[in-house]
């Protein structure tokens, strides 16, 4: 259980019982506030509701206090999965029930439970909203998946001077020690002394060593499922450094990593019968007189040569070490997480994750996971007649593609040139962040793929 939860279950047990109904209606569905009073429904005549979808009206008792809530789910099998984060968005303080014709009680629960998330840890005053009772919500389920969501967002909004690699460190392994996983990490010069040139060289700037974290949980002899988590605290741009627009939300440049946490929170929370591995390259992609620079050209992992095209792609440069190392085992499952491409925004936008997999099947199961649980991945393809767009007449390869075309994909490609051995590779490529508000999603640091993940593996290896 994440501090988040403990908190929250202290409150709770120090609180009144008393709790709110919220009746929750979906739209032109009339028959849902049969039991309000006379004047309970004719207040609701008055304001015009008719279960708009996201609208919240609060219901007076014959003294004037407020007694309950309606709130709209918009038209039924339309409307967002997480619609009901909207109702706990527009509350200040308290316990609430929820009642409803839900199509799933447990999604419903989630939503409320993601919409009431709050980055109050800089706050010197904070009011929480909490979910009591959902009737046929998986309590477990719910919990489970609100404090991955929850962890993942603590970390993106955390600002880079809080969370910088030492104290990522901390945090990781602070988090893999609470579910008893094994963990261990490489730092500074022993990266090169181990075989990571590219996790090296692009941390090497900043006064806080790079370094890759790894831990380990399950049996050794189940299937194998390795996570790797871009890990960059934050991202200048190096000596292609980024104007100062593009700068202010990089502390979100870890984003890959936090819900890589997430979902590994999920795997070892539930039980997940696999022998989980998790690799997180930290670092800052920093500028001074040790940076990497345009035109470089880095030894890999895998013994590969690559030129550097320009150093505010460094992400998939950590990736690719951390990529081989987990490749070396040749797991059933692999699976990368990153906020690597501006290209992947343009293609799909900020509210879908960008998927790409050598597995059709796999990767179609984490979206059909992913949409009704309010966690939406798009597939692109690994084209391989881009592959062509990486060539470098002085190395191997170069880390990004000649021209503005089909950056996200030319991405992937050259991540999976880091990979051979697994059976399973999928990569999504994320913003990690909500840019406005939107059902089950405050303004901030966000949860993207983790769910979505999740449910494919569960259904994958629990029978």
């Amino acid at each position: 259980m994440t501090d988040r939860a403990i908190l929250l279950n202290d409150k709770r047990k120090k609180r009144d019982t008393m709790t709110n109904k919220i009746t929750c209606v979906w739209q032109d569905d009339q028959k849902s506030l049969d039991s309000l009073s006379e004047a309970q429904k004719a207040w609701v005549e008055a304001n015009s509701f008719t279960g708009q979808e996201g609208k919240l009206l609060a219901l007076p008792d014959a003294n004037g206090a407020i007694s309950q809530y309606v709130f709209g789910l918009g038209k039924k099998g339309k409307s967002n999965p997480l619609v009901t984060g909207l109702a706990a968005a527009q509350l200040n303080e308290g316990t609430f029930d929820l009642e409803g014709d839900f199509l799933d009680p447990t999604t419903a629960a989630l939503g409320f439970r993601l919409g009431a998330y709050k980055f109050d840890q800089f706050k010197t005053i904070s009011k929480d909203v909490e979910l009591g009772e959902v009737d046929g919500a998986d309590v477990a389920e719910v919990e489970l998946m609100a404090e991955a969501a929850e962890l993942a967002r603590d970390l993106i909004n955390r600002p880079a001077n809080d969370l910088g690699p030492v104290n990522y460190e901390k945090a990781i392994r602070e988090f893999a020690s609470k579910h008893g996983a094994k963990v261990s990490s490489i730092v500074g010069d022993d990266l090169l002394k181990k075989n990571f040139p590219m996790i090296h060289a692009v941390g090497r700037a900043s006064a806080e060593a790079p370094r890759l974290l790894d831990f380990t949980w399950g049996k050794e002899d189940a299937p194998k499922v390795t996570l790797v988590g871009k890990g960059v605290v934050f991202d200048t741009g190096g000596l292609d450094i980024k104007p100062a627009a593009g700068m202010i939300l990089m502390k979100k440049d870890m984003g890959g990593s936090a819900n890589v946490l997430g979902l590994a929170h999920s795997i070892m929370s539930a039980k997940l019968p696999v022998r989980l591995r998790v690799l997180i390259p930290v670092v800052e992609n920093a500028i001074s007189g040790s940076a990497f620079r345009p035109g470089d050209i880095l030894p890999s992992r895998n013994g590969m040569t690559v030129e550097i095209g320009n150093t505010d792609a460094e992400g998939r440069l950590v990736l690719a070490d951390a990529l081989s190392l987990a490749d070396e085992e040749s797991p059933e499952v692999l699976i990368d997480m990153a906020t690597l491409t501006g290209a992947a925004r343009v293609a799909v936008g900020t509210e879908l994750g960008a998927l790409f997999s050598t597995d059709d099947t796999f990767a179609a199961e984490m979206v059909a996971q992913g949409v009704p649980a309010g966690d939406p991945l798009w597939q692109l393809p690994l084209w391989d007649n881009y592959d062509n767009m990486l060539s470098s007449q002085i190395a191997d390869v170069n880390h990004i593609s000649a021209g503005g075309y089909a950056g996200s994909i030319t991405a992937a490609l050259f991540l999976r040139r880091f990979v051979s051995k697994a059976k399973n590779w999928s990569h999504i490529d994320m913003m990690a962040y909500a840019d406005k508000p939107r059902p089950g999603r405050p303004l901030g640091g966000t949860d993207q793929g983790q769910r979505a993940a999740y449910l494919a593996l569960k259904k994958r290896y629990v029978k």
